[in-house]
Order: C-alpha cells, then sequence, then structure tokens
C-alpha cells in the first residue's frame, strides 16, 4: 500500500514540513514519542511525501502537520481531526490536505462548547450512501449551518452534475467533515467545483460558498483513492456572536446558600442566563485557597493545589442528602444569620462547612469503600488527590502550609507519602477525610455543570497564572519552580510601586522536558468542569516579571526571560559605567534628607554607613526588604520607626540597575521607572540621556522577538492538548508581539474599553474589537461601570461627550440609562462574546441594583491582602422572578445577534 501526501502550503527559504501520525511510517513510537516525518518541496503550492506501508493499520490512520520555522521553532497546525481508513480494495492512496491554521475563525467553532452545547443542535441530516465503486473522497467544514442546512457540491461535467442549482450533490455528516464519496472514472482533469449549502427542508439550494472555483487535478484512476480535505466551506466566519455574565461563585446569593455562592447555585444562575438569552458563565478560580485558616485565604489565585476544589463551595445539604438531614438542621439558624449579611464572612463559614464535613464523615467512611462512585472518582484522580490530602493532613499535623517547617515530610517522597496515605496507617481517617470532601465537591460542581448545558449555557473558569509558593503542587515538584523567585507585574498608574503576588515563578525549561505534562494535566482536570477558559496573565508565558525572594515591592522586579544590558554596550555607547554608582542604591546626605528631614542625624548611626565618597550604605540587617519588614514587624509603630520603614523600601530600590545573578558583573536588568529615582535625578543630564535611550532600547525594542519564540515554545502545544475554548487575558504592560501571538494561535483576547491597548487612544472603542475576542466594560480588579463613573470627572466628562456621544455636562452619577448605553455598545461589538459582571447588568435598573456602587469592587489589586468578599444583594430566587429587567435584558441580546 503506498500513500501520497499532498500539502498546500507555500513556505518561505529556510522553512520546512513535517507530517506526523499514529502509525509508525509518520513517526509514530509509543503514546509519549512521535519522531515528526519531513516532507519534500514539490512547487510553490505544494510539499509531498510518499509513504510505502509495511502492512495495514487495523486502526484508522490520523496523522496533523508541523512547520519548522527559520529560527527552528515548531508550529503546529491545528486539530486533530484528519483520519483516513486503510482498504486492501486500493493499492495506492492519494490524500490533498490544506494546512489548517489555528487562527483561523471558523476553528473556535469545533472546540468543545461549540461542538457540544452551542451548535449541538445543526442539522446532521446525510446525503445518500456511498456508491459501491468510488474513485474521490471529498470533505469539508461548514460549522455555522442553519438547522435545515446541508454541505452540497457541484460542478463541470456530469459527475459534478453540471453545475445543477436544482439537484446538486448532497454530502453527509461524518463526526466534524461533511463527505461525499464520487467516482469519476473517465473524467478528465482539470474538474472545476464549489461546495454550497442546501435546504434539505424545502429541497432548495440557499448559495454556493465565496471565492473561485476548487480545482482538482490529475486523472481518477480504478486502484487509487483519492482524498481531498478541502478544509473550511468559503462563508462568512465571523457571524456567531454571545453574551455571557461574569461573577465570582462566592459572590452568589441563593435562599439555600449557607453564607457565601455554592455550585449548587450555578443551576438558579444557569435558569437567570437561559431566561435572559445569555450563553456563557464566567467565574474565578474555584481551586482550594485554604493555607493559613483566615480570610486572607479568601484571594481566590493563592491556590495550595492546582487540582482540588474549595470546600467553600460546599453544599451541605446536597452532602448529607435525607439520609443525615438530622446533622444539617441544627445549622438552619446560623445560615439564615450568615445569609443575611451583605458579605461573605470567609472564616466562619469555612468552620462551619469544615466542621459539619468532618461530622458527616465519621458517619459514611465506613461505607465509602463500597460507594462506586467514589471508588471510580478516586482512581480517576489518585494522582492528584492522594498527595493533595496528605499535604493537607501534615499541613494541620504541622499548624503550618510552608512544608520547609515541617519536622517530617516537609521534603516529598512518593514511597513514604504512599505509606502515610495507605489504608493501614494510622492516619488514614484523617487524610481520606479530604478524599471525601473533594468528591462531593465534584458531584455538586459536575452536576451544575450539566445543568447549566442542558440549558444551552457553557461554564468559563480561570486558570491563574501561577500557583501558591506553600502549595501541594510546589511540594510535590519543587524542580518545577524558581523557589527563590515570586512572581509579580511591574508599577503602573494604579500600583507605583508594582505588584507582588508571592507566587514562585515557572522553571520553564524543566517543564518543556516532559512537553509541560503539568499543563496538560491542569487542562485535563479544567475540561472535567469547563467548557472555556481565560488564562490569568497570559503574558507570562511571553515572560513575567519576577521579583527576588529577599524583595518584597514589585519594582524590584525585573521580566525572566528577557535579553540584559551587557556591560560591553556602555562602552559602544560611550556611557560611563560605574557599577556601585548604577547597581547599589545611591544615598547621599540630600537624599536622606529628602526622607527623613530633621531626623536624618537620628537615624544615620542606626541604619547606615559612611563611605568614603561621602556617601552611605544601608547596614547589612536592613539591606534588603524582606529583612526591612522583618524588623519593624514587631515594632511598637512610633512616629520615626513609621518613617524609618518607609524611607528604607524606597532607598532599597534607588538605584538604576540589576545585576543578573552569576554573570560576574557583565549583564544588567534596568530597574522599572528609572528616571523616578533620586539615583538617577543626581546623574548630569548627558549621561541621563544616555541611560534613557539604551533603558528605552532595553524594555521596548531589543525583547520583542525574543518574547514572541519564548510563547511560541509553550502556547501552541499548550493550546493544542485541550478542546475547550482558551482566551487570554492580555492586559498590563503588553508587549507588541503579543496580539499576533495570539491571533497566530487563535487564542481570544480580553479588551476593556478603560484600558485601551493603544496608547493614543483613551478609550477603547466595543466596535473595533476583531472578532475572536472578548469584550467587557469592567473586571472583577476593576471598579464596575457605576464606580468607575464616579472616579474621574474629567474622564468621565470626555467619556460621556466622545464616546457616548452625548452633549452638555455628564451626571455626577451613573444613571440607568448611562449603564444601559454602554452595555449596549458593548453588545453591538463585532467580538465573539461581550461579557459583563453580573454588577453592570444589574447597574441597568435602578429598582434593582445596589444603592452604593462602591459596595460591589470584587477585588482592589493595590491593597495587599484584601478581602475578596462581595456577594449580590439580592437573591438569585428574585432575580429571575424581576421579569421587567429579564425581559429588558434579553430583547438587548437578541437585537444585538446574540
Amino acid at each position: 500500500m503506498k500513500l501520497h501526501f499532498y500539502l498546500r502550503f507555500s513556505t518561505r527559504q529556510g522553512q520546512d514540513l513535517y507530517i506526523c501520525g499514529n502509525i509508525p511510517e509518520l513517526g509514530y513510537q509509543n503514546k509519549l514519542i512521535t519522531q515528526p516525518v519531513l516532507m519534500k518541496y514539490k512547487n510553490q503550492d505544494f510539499w509531498e511525501i510518499i509513504l510505502e506501508l509495511a502492512s495495514l493499520p487495523s486502526e484508522p490512520v490520523q496523522y496533523y502537520y508541523q512547520l519548522k520555522m527559520e529560527d527552528g521553532s515548531i508550529v503546529h497546525e491545528w486539530g486533530n481531526d484528519r483520519e483516513i481508513k486503510i482498504s486492501s480494495k486500493h493499492d495506492d492512496m492519494q490524500i490533498f490536505d490544506i494546512w489548517n491554521h489555528a487562527g483561523e475563525y471558523e476553528n473556535a467553532f469545533y472546540t468543545a462548547p461549540f461542538q457540544e452545547i452551542l451548535l449541538a443542535s445543526q442539522s446532521k441530516k446525510s446525503g445518500k450512501k456511498p456508491p459501491k465503486t468510488y474513485t474521490h473522497i471529498f470533505k469539508i467544514k461548514a460549522p455555522l449551518l442553519h438547522g435545515n442546512e446541508a454541505v452540497c457540491i457541484s460542478g463541470n461535467g456530469p459527475a459534478f452534475g453540471d453545475w445543477s442549482m436544482a439537484d446538486p450533490l448532497i454530502l453527509r455528516k461524518e463526526g466534524v467533515w461533511w463527505t461525499i464519496e464520487l467516482n469519476l472514472s473517465g473524467v478528465t482533469s482539470p474538474v472545476q467545483y464549489k461546495y454550497g449549502v442546501y435546504d434539505v427542508k424545502h429541497e432548495s439550494l440557499v448559495q454556493f460558498e465565496n471565492g473561485p472555483n476548487r480545482t482538482l487535478l490529475g486523472d481518477a484512476q480504478d486502484d487509487r483513492l483519492t482524498i481531498l480535505h478541502d478544509g473550511f466551506i468559503r462563508l462568512p466566519n465571523s457571524t456567531w456572536k454571545g453574551a455571557g455574565v461574569s461573577i465570582p461563585v462566592f459572590s452568589l446569593r441563593s435562599k439555600n446558600s449557607f453564607g457565601t455562592g455554592e455550585f449548587s447555585d450555578l443551576r438558579l444562575l444557569a435558569d437567570w442566563a437561559h431566561k435572559t438569552g445569555l450563553k456563557m458563565i464566567q467565574i474565578l478560580p474555584v481551586n482550594d485557597t485554604s493555607a493559613t485558616g483566615t480570610w486572607i485565604d479568601s484571594y481566590p489565585y493563592a491556590a495550595i493545589s492546582a487540582f482540588a476544589l474549595h470546600p467553600l463551595y460546599l453544599n451541605l445539604e446536597e452532602m448529607a442528602g435525607k439520609k443525615n438531614a438530622s446533622i444539617i438542621k441544627p445549622l438552619k439558624k446560623i445560615q439564615k444569620q450568615l445569609n443575611s449579611l451583605p458579605d461573605l464572612d470567609y472564616e466562619t463559614v469555612m468552620q462551619i462547612k469544615t466542621d459539619t464535613a468532618k461530622e458527616l464523615f465519621e458517619k459514611v467512611k465506613s461505607s465509602l469503600s463500597e460507594d462506586a462512585g467514589f471508588i471510580e472518582f478516586f482512581n480517576h484522580n489518585k494522582s492528584w488527590l492522594v498527595p493533595y490530602a496528605a499535604f493537607c493532613y501534615l499541613k494541620e499535623a504541622n499548624g503550618s502550609v510552608d512544608f520547609h517547617k515541617w519536622k517530617t515530610y516537609g521534603k516529598y517522597s512518593k514511597l513514604v507519602v504512599d505509606r502515610l496515605t495507605s489504608p493501614q496507617s494510622k492516619q488514614y481517617d484523617q487524610i481520606s477525610f479530604y478524599y471525601f470532601v473533594q468528591y462531593h465537591l465534584y458531584r455538586q460542581l459536575n452536576k451544575s455543570v450539566h445543568y447549566a448545558h442542558d440549558n444551552g449555557i457553557i461554564i468559563k473558569g480561570d486558570i491563574p497564572i501561577g500557583v501558591y509558593r506553600h502549595s501541594c503542587d510546589a511540594w510535590v515538584s519543587p524542580e518545577l519552580y524558581h523557589l527563590d523567585m515570586q512572581a509579580g507585574a511591574p508599577p503602573d498608574p494604579f500600583a507605583v510601586k508594582g505588584q507582588n503576588w508571592g507566587f514562585p515563578t515557572y522553571n520553564w525549561e524543566r517543564m518543556a522536558k516532559d512537553s509541560f505534562q503539568w499543563w496538560k494535566n491542569r487542562f485535563s482536570q479544567m475540561a472535567i468542569y469547563f467548557d472555556a477558559f481565560r488564562i490569568d496573565h497570559i503574558l507570562g508565558f511571553f515572560r513575567i516579571w519576577s521579583i527576588p525572594i529577599s524583595q518584597t515591592e514589585g519594582i524590584m522586579g525585573h521580566f525572566e526571560k528577557s535579553i540584559p544590558v551587557h556591560r560591553v554596550e556602555f562602552d559602544e555607547r560611550n556611557i560611563y559605567f560605574d557599577y556601585d554608582r548604577y547597581t547599589k542604591p545611591f544615598i547621599n546626605e540630600a537624599v536622606l534628607w529628602e526622607y527623613f528631614g530633621p531626623d536624618t542625624e537620628i537615624v544615620k548611626p542606626l541604619y547606615f554607613e559612611e563611605t568614603k565618597q561621602g556617601r552611605f550604605i544601608i547596614k547589612e540587617f536592613v539591606n534588603t526588604q524582606r529583612k526591612v519588614t522583618e524588623y519593624f514587624e514587631n515594632k511598637t509603630g512610633n512616629e520615626i520607626d513609621i518613617k524609618s520603614r518607609i524611607a528604607l523600601m524606597n532607598l532599597i530600590s534607588n538605584l538604576i540597575l540589576f545585576e543578573v545573578e552569576g554573570s560576574e558583573g557583565k549583564q544588567f536588568h534596568f530597574r522599572f521607572s528609572m528616571e523616578t529615582t533620586s539615583s538617577f535625578r543626581y546623574l548630569d543630564w548627558h549621561l541621563q540621556n544616555q541611560l534613557r535611550d539604551l533603558y528605552i532600547n532595553y524594555f521596548f525594542q531589543r525583547q520583542d522577538l525574543f518574547w514572541r519564540k519564548e510563547a511560541m515554545k509553550k502556547l501552541p502545544l499548550l493550546k493544542r492538548s485541550t478542546n475547550m475554548l482558551v482566551c487570554g487575558e492580555d492586559l498590563g504592560m503588553v508587549p507588541a508581539c503579543v496580539p499576533d501571538v495570539m491571533k497566530q494561535t487563535g487564542i481570544l483576547s480580553l479588551e476593556i474599553q478603560r484600558m485601551p491597548k493603544d496608547i493614543t487612544h483613551e478609550f477603547f472603542n466595543p466596535a473595533s474589537a476583531p472578532y475572536l475576542s472578548v469584550v467587557t466594560p469592567s473586571t472583577h480588579d476593576m471598579s464596575t461601570i457605576r464606580g468607575w463613573w464616579e472616579e474621574d470627572r474629567t474622564k468621565t466628562q470626555k467619556f460621556f461627550n466622545e464616546e457616548l456621544g452625548q452633549w452638555g455636562e455628564a451626571p455626577y452619577f451613573c444613571d440607568a440609562w448611562i449603564n444601559k448605553a454602554i452595555v449596549q455598545e458593548h453588545l453591538h461589538s463585532p467580538a465573539m462574546w461581550s461579557i459583563f459582571q453580573m454588577q453592570d447588568l444589574l447597574g441597568m435598573d435602578e429598582n434593582i441594583r445596589r444603592e452604593n456602587p462602591n459596595d460591589e469592587r470584587i477585588n482592589i489589586p493595590a491593597i495587599a491582602n484584601y478581602y475578596w468578599r462581595y456577594r449580590i444583594h439580592i437573591y438569585l430566587e428574585d432575580l429571575i422572578k424581576a421579569k421587567p429587567f429579564n425581559e429588558q435584558l434579553r430583547e438587548m441580546v437578541k437585537s444585538s445577534g446574540r
């Protein structure tokens, strides 16, 4: 058997194309290893490869293509849906393929949410069964057909129906492909043909596809089968649009919830979404963050496990069932009290749920081994569940989540943990309690997701960029992380000192050794519950803001990886280089007076040593920000102590360059916002200009191609590992390469009206959004529409006149009609998705919305250790009954084409 593959693709010099698949001739070695096979350049339009099969494969041959770029990086085409069935009827098969670019709009419609829910009602009516003999198989994808439509084909010659519009050939649906077999024996090439859309109910042609005719080359042969994968039908591909609501699970409020939103409340939210025409529910991360046992754990992005769910979202009544309802009944009074609070009381809710779950566990633990559902869940999840349960037990036993402080088990060993978690161990009951809790969380979330699907609603999750420093993941696989570094963000107008999230940064080189298996496992776990997901801070896949563990403020970080400035560059630019002046805090008498004023002489001997040059260095015991923080932690807080702490933190960051560790004084990173430092201010004007030019080169010119390459090592491979719809949070200091990488990989961008990516504009216009994007007026890290309206009168006035097109003075408060106009603007955007915080939707109705918009804020990023406790003020049961509001929203969604 001979297979002859042709790929229609036009390459540049230095590029190569490869094919790989599930048979040895296509490079298959085992489930983990496939060695792509190099193809041969044929002409400007085609690459080819001829394979001789040693034997007929027992399974269909599945394959896809890879492009090797000039720089050696690999670009994967999208999809895993090409397969050919090998039969002894033919001695020769030729296959014509079109490269499936990941950024094609249509690929989004072949992700799980569209295929399984949003487009699941499409017509699957088939054409005729294949004839006994045929020479050609034509295959095409058409994702956006309506209910009674099917794909048809017509062309020149009798075999193609002579361009018949009345009686074209109807294809049948097989998987994602529309397929037809034709016998073209005796037909002389070239043949012109086109696909079209046919209304099977009214038996009429709707339209032929756009563009020029397709051409079939080569004459048919009886002993050869030709298969054509013709890609996508050429029809408008950006017509589908949807709208959704965004809200953290803890922010939901129902009459049956227990002081917090629970997974079970998602069913009521799905009812409301269905009633109002919304197609998506977006939530924040729901992983377990219970590290300290305090309200600090309310921060949903610091998970102690990237796989375990948070016990906060348990519905105790569902967990107990009818059999153990008596345990829940005494809690009704406290449940009512907690549910009536305006916000979440995290610590009280967690304490009650934990105590009650333990009581329920004692009742049922002896029968768990006979519960088929539990056994199936355990076996499917034990790779992460067993270490997680052991970690939680050890965390409680040691009174600390920091495994470095544990007396034993601080260093993970699978063998040792297997003994600890053995059913024969004396700790087994305490450990298996966590299996029990995770099992019920799985059941409750799974039930809610299926309920949403039955109502035509998809669920979008959120995947944090980092993991908690003292997490189970870091305990089990410390080699995957740089535990001596902290992830964060550079300074911006909202956080002038930058942000320090505290997460360890990823060791991407180590992760790449097993093709990012940890990430693939994470995506697989997400796919159990979610149809789509948002990658938090997707810029971290290009580069991450990395802060040494010895420092605490984001200002002390740099982008990792990035191309540093070499010592030689200073000489090449005739810049005077003074190692101590640039890399150490600049402190002289004048600088000390700036910070301490009349107290200078008091603090000078306490914290500083004078050098021969008339400058000062900070004493070793407070020469890093972490040392400063720890030193002043237990101080009384008198005026000089407070002033000293602030001054020392600022002085430590009063420098120009950070030396690259291990570079022996030859490589450096610029400190962000260098020009704001007194160290820079005390340089002469000429030297300032020279350093400024090199600073601009470092941050805004030299890195772009490098960061693009870094992202392309990870994102295409990871995106291929899941069939969820992938969206990226691409906000902040966005490198120029990011939009194109997002476009090339088909990852949806995030567009926010008050955060334009074009720095020449003050506002982003939703009407200019790309199709593969999500538009939203606000996120959980921002004020709501109403809150923002009151923040900056000048901006509000400009927005009112220029963006809303209104005359005169803007209202001081955001009236309901203004809120509605902004929502309407986003609904009519060309973006695939318009998603709104629940608060922004409720803001359209004076009778429903909360009185004070400042009470609707979920998070303020500039405040460290913020308490995430917001809950909507209205019960979901009452919201479902709010007929005028719901009808208004439904009509708005419908009229926008969503």
